[in-house]
């Protein structure tokens, strides 16, 4: 979900405002969002083909190679995603480009002077604002991420998308979706549209039976992967198949095995849909050239890697749920295979995570872990409850002020070889860090 822009920004007083309507950061609810689209005109009706994409991990990378696949065949690609990193504009994009601070700034206070006042949670009015935007605005398509599960989300307003996407579904944000991986995927089967297609990403077995009960229900087609569409890694190089052919891909360049999965998912949903027929060359293209910030991303320069022990790797990752971690940590372990390095996990999460599930996933790569707070955050997770998470895994865990004290504590280390480096465990984290470092998502 969406985090509160500062004050200091353009939108800042009126987010300010809106952010004071509703008391509850998260109110999984559509009859706000309803009543807000309507009061708007339904923008929502108004829209290019969407295609909307739910699931826990995943979901911004597999829009990114969507993005990139679209641009790279000359289309123009409205996207809506969150969180933010750093600037609220990073949510939404028109035609491809960030939105403007007047843009953005009009479209607030055009939602704030509608709305007159009524009960809505800050994230129901940036969707409206997107909407009220993407309306105004034409492009060829409109990808669309769900904020948080799928049934009462406030992008589910929409009535019929292009096609729906899951991405893989595991445990997360139990609060709000079931404390059972099955009660999560039937909340986020919840975009599943009557006659619309959906594209499911390889699945545990049981949330697969529960979303394809859901698209049975809805008669809507399923493109399931491993019983529709298969990939595979061939000398390094994605090879895709389904009934339609074969294709052999340049690697995504997005870092990570799971990265095959996500590229994959994206081409499967575009060879579902008959009105987008793209050439192999089309799709290798939007494969090797899609980027994601704060998803195994390496930081090359910056103020932050300044800080580290000289010749230091510094990566970047807002992964911060147990299968994030273990995604994360296989990406590592293909690192270390490559190039060995000495391995130091900075890491700082929000309080309603799984510390433990997320750091197991690292006991066997490093027994080195800084813990740190996120700055300017609400509900954080205390570095001493990350602490005894870590030390129950037989970790050496340490804790520092910031990220950036935790860089400058490893040059009093004597390495052989200098380390590697990788701040985790939240997208709140992630977006500090870019700011701090002056690597801003364009």
């Amino acid at each position: 979900m969406s985090e509160t822009a500062p004050t200091s920004s353009p939108s800042g007083e009126i987010l300010a405002r809106l952010s004071a309507l509703h008391p509850s950061t998260i109110d999984l609810s559509l009859e706000r969002m309803q009543r807000l689209m309507a009061q708007l005109g339904h923008p929502e009706r108004k829209l290019p083909p969407t295609i909307h994409v739910a699931g826990t991990n995943g979901k911004g990378s597999t829009i990114a190679y969507l993005r990139a696949i679209f641009e790279a065949a000359g289309l123009s690609v409205h996207v809506y995603t969150s969180p933010h990193l750093v600037r609220m504009n990073e949510s939404i994009r028109l035609g491809g480009m960030l939105v403007s601070d007047v843009d953005l700034y009009d479209a607030f206070a055009h939602v704030e002077a509608v709305n007159a006042g009524a009960s809505v949670t800050l994230f129901e009015a940036e969707t409206a604002a997107a909407f009220h935007l993407f309306a105004s605005h034409p492009a060829d398509v409109l990808l669309l991420e769900v904020g948080l599960g799928g049934r009462l989300d406030a992008t589910n307003v929409i009535e019929a998308p292009a096609a729906s996407v899951i991405t893989p579904i595991a445990i997360d944000h139990t609060d709000f979706l079931g404390d059972t991986v099955e009660k999560i995927a039937a909340e986020k089967a919840g975009i599943i549209k009557r006659r619309v297609p959906v594209i499911i990403a390889d699945q545990l077995p049981q949330v697969a039976a529960v979303l394809e009960a859901q698209a049975r229900k809805l008669h809507a087609p399923t493109h399931s992967a491993g019983q529709d569409w298969h990939i595979s890694v061939e000398r390094g190089r994605l090879v895709y198949q389904d009934d339609r052919g074969l294709m052999d891909l340049a690697a995504p360049r997005l870092f990570g095995r799971h990265q095959f999965g996500n590229a994959g998912l994206a081409i499967a949903a575009l060879r579902a849909l008959p009105q987008f027929r793209f050439d192999p060359s089309i799709y290798e293209r939007g494969v090797a050239g899609a980027e994601w910030p704060a998803r195994m991303q390496r930081l090359t320069s910056g103020t932050l890697l300044s800080l580290a022990p000289d010749e230091s790797e510094l990566w970047l990752d807002g992964g911060h749920n147990a299968e994030g971690g273990r995604v994360i940590a296989e990406a590592l372990g293909d690192l270390e295979e490559r190039v060995p390095r000495p391995l130091v996990v900075i890491v700082g999460m929000m309080a309603n995570k799984d510390a433990s599930g997320f750091l197991a996933n690292f006991a066997g790569l490093t027994r080195h872990i800084i813990a740190v707070p996120i700055p300017d955050r609400a509900g954080i997770m205390p570095v001493e409850k990350l602490v005894d998470a870590g030390r129950a895994l037989g970790m050496r865990v340490e804790t520092a002020d910031s990220a950036g004290a935790a860089l400058q504590s490893l040059r009093r280390l004597a390495y052989e070889v200098p380390p590697r480096v990788l701040i985790c465990g939240s997208l709140y984290l992630a977006g500090h860090v870019l700011a701090e470092n002056g690597t801003l998502p364009a």
